[in-house]
């Protein structure tokens, strides 16, 4: 699909306030409420908007701490990552995982309550994952960036 300026637009004004209303967005992009809402069902129907979801805070709900997991495998076998990754996703705590390049195989990053909370986390989900040789945890000391919104001009 090709995304034109409007699109960014209708993007960008969704990224800030996924409840807006489509009359809201309408005024906000300068087009007809049908053309619009006509314009959104494309960005779904298209896979360009994924899913409408809110933000919790988490110290809100009592997790403090963003953890991040290097994890090296035992072997790099094709089965071997499928296994891995598809317990890796079964990990309530486990937020974002990814297959990296360079010295380890996955970054994770992994929410707690404390410390104490992630070495619960460490030693009954990380370390029996399938195929895990090493974990090497790195804990935040502060959130400095965090941002869900895409940067649009480089689509």
């Amino acid at each position: 699909m090709k995304i034109d300026a409007t699109d960014r637009a209708i993007l960008a004004a969704l990224q800030g306030d996924g409840r807006m209303t489509n009359v809201e967005l309408a005024e906000r992009v300068h087009l007809s409420e049908s053309a619009c809402l006509r314009r959104v069902r494309l960005l779904e129907d298209n896979g360009v908007i994924e899913r409408y979801t809110m933000l919790v805070s988490p110290a809100a709900v009592g997790i403090n701490g963003n953890v991040f997991a290097e994890i090296t495998l035992n072997s790099q076998k094709q089965e071997d990552l499928d296994a891995f990754e598809a317990a890796v996703r079964a990990v309530p705590e486990v937020m974002e995982c990814y297959l990296v390049t360079g010295e380890y195989d996955y970054l994770l990053r992994v929410v707690a309550r404390d410390t104490v909370d992630y070495e619960r986390i460490h030693h009954e989900h990380l370390t029996r994952l399938p195929g895990v040789a090493r974990v090497k945890t790195s804990f935040t000391l502060r959130t400095v960036a965090k941002k869900t919104e895409l940067p649009l001009r480089l689509a």
